[in-house]
């Protein structure tokens, strides 16, 4: 009954740590996920720069799994090459230890004012933001609440000599190495892992040499949540989880080696540097060993990264912006996280802009030439296009649901009404095909003057999508005045356009059947640069709305 008692008390002990880790981690990202986000994108031209914004990175939210898994996503979106992941990676190994190292200062005396402030500050609290950061401090109580409830399930464990003759026994370095692996593969957090050993030495149930393998093999089983994440994403995305559990094997084999020649001056250093405290000495073997795995591979992370190319040879089907009834970026075989999602929607969006652009312009051609293999691909394209709006408005939806960072959950309402606006540019290049197949069908013709109009206007409306694009893609307001100018300009060729339209049916120079063909054209490539300036000015506007 005793033994009974104990395991539940320690089960309940973990179940509360795991889930003040998991309200951590979580709140931080939705806090401040796109925050981190723009810096990872923006801080990693260079490997060691990629390594100083991993450490940082991961050190914030509290868990190198989420960090690995956000890199393989950007990866996977062609946002982050394989030797910019290298550095990321490298630094998140690093700042995962951040965590056992806040564990072995035992807060567990002041767990309960964090409960308590982060509890009613969730429950009377309205500003979304301030809960955010409230669940933060709440799940930082929780878990040294449960690091509480651990510690003292395994003080008792002290009394129970079977146990600690059975823990004791625990000598072989490579069974120690798996049995970090494993558990941590399970649990799939290497700062729970840690900090269960980190208890178990303040308790003196294991001893210090063993802990040192442990955390090894707790290094190792840290890589699952980036390798499971990679399995259903593109090669490259497989071959940046591999840099992750290359770094740890590797480090794993060398820090072995290492401890098995000069484990006793190790120990001795890290008892120098922890006060003779054995909760401090496993969190500051855990640092080092990262601090010195680094060192040590980082030259050589461009080996490493042409090793994964060994490993997972090949390329992946290319897929261009033009493929079919197919998601480049987005999609349920494609690695998901709710801190890139939102990017890879934006991907998506221009990709499936750039594709109606291009068919707005393949139809006015067809319009021209009267050419039948252009007027078909218009439809084809179209009903891509059709695929493209269904597919990403209902990820759009899924998304939503999820936990989204907060400046993301603003963005989100414009980005549907950008598909939407997308998907009418698509609608306006098969109006065009249509008046193409009218005028094979009934011989209407164009004068040299209708003609030369059309392709003005055409210009002017390619420059305006372009610029929204690009402005959309960006999340930049570089061209907003050279869209205001566009949009007034096109508003103004317009009834331009329709002026001498109607005097030139009043000359007699055009047929009625080509004027209302003409007509509807230029009606059409107005509403197209609407459109385009809705685009332009959508994630804006939802800034402002946030604001």
């Amino acid at each position: 009954m005793e033994i009974g008692a104990m395991l539940l008390a320690l089960a309940g002990g973990l179940g509360l740590f795991l889930l003040g880790m998991h309200m951590m981690s979580d709140s931080i990202e939705k806090a401040a996920g796109a925050r981190l986000r723009g810096i990872l994108e923006m801080f990693t031209t260079n490997k060691f720069l990629g390594m100083i914004v991993g450490i940082v990175f991961t050190a914030v939210i509290q868990s190198s799994s989420a960090c690995t898994v956000m890199v393989v996503s950007f990866v996977n979106s062609g946002l982050m090459t394989l030797y910019q992941a290298a550095g990321v990676i490298f630094g998140a190994n690093i700042g995962t230890t951040v965590t056992s190292q806040l564990v072995s200062f035992n807060l567990s005396e002041i767990a309960p004012v964090f409960l308590l402030g982060g509890a009613l500050v969730v429950m009377f609290c309205h500003s979304q933001s301030i809960v955010k950061i409230a669940n933060i401090v709440l799940g930082f109580g929780v878990l040294f609440m449960g690091l509480d409830g651990m510690s003292s399930a395994m003080s008792g464990m002290k009394d129970m000599p079977q146990i600690v003759n059975l823990l004791h026994s625990l000598k072989n370095p490579l069974f120690a190495i798996v049995v970090g692996t494993v558990l941590t593969a399970i649990i799939q957090s290497s700062s729970v892992t840690v900090s269960i050993v980190l208890l178990m030495a303040n308790q003196d149930l294991l001893e210090l040499p063993i802990c040192m393998f442990i955390i090894l093999g707790c290094n190792i089983g840290a890589c699952t949540s980036a390798l499971l994440a990679s399995m259903a994403g593109k090669k490259d995305a497989k071959r940046a989880a591999l840099i992750h559990f290359l770094f740890n094997v590797i480090g794993t084999v060398f820090m072995s080696i290492l401890l098995a020649f000069a484990m006793s001056p190790i120990l001795t250093f890290l008892d120098g540097i922890s006060g003779s405290n054995p909760g401090r000495i496993v969190a500051n073997a855990h640092t080092v060993f990262k601090i010195l795995q680094v060192i040590v591979l980082f030259p050589f992370s461009g080996w490493i990264v042409k090793l994964t190319y060994l490993l997972v040879p090949g390329k992946d089907k290319s897929v261009g912006y033009r493929e079919n009834f197919t998601l480049q970026f987005i999609g349920d075989k494609v690695v998901f996280n709710p801190a890139t999602a939102v990017v890879e929607v934006i991907k998506e969006l221009e990709r499936m802009a750039s594709l109606a652009s291009e068919n707005l312009n393949r139809a006015m051609n067809a319009l021209i030439t009267l050419d039948e293999e252009d007027i078909a691909e218009v439809y084809q394209v179209e009903k891509n296009i059709n695929f493209l709006n269904h597919a990403i408005t209902n990820y759009m939806v899924k998304i939503n649901q999820t936990t989204l960072p907060i400046e993301d959950l603003k963005s989100i309402g414009a980005l549907f009404h950008v598909v939407n606006d997308i998907e009418r540019i698509g609608d306006h290049a098969e109006n065009v095909a249509d008046a193409a197949v009218r005028r094979r069908e009934t011989g209407v013709g164009f004068s040299k003057a209708a003609q030369k109009e059309l392709g003005e206007m055409l210009d002017m409306v390619n420059d305006i999508i372009r610029y929204s694009i690009e402005m959309f893609a960006t999340n930049s307001d570089v061209h907003m005045q050279d869209v205001s100018r566009l949009e007034d300009a096109i508003d103004e060729k317009e009834r331009e356009l329709q002026q001498r339209h109607i005097e030139r049916l009043t000359s007699n120079e055009c047929s009625p059947e080509a004027g209302m063909i003409f007509s509807d054209l230029i009606s059409g490539l107005e509403r197209v640069a609407d459109h385009a300036t809705n685009i332009a000015f959508a994630i804006q506007d939802s800034e402002a709305a946030g604001a």
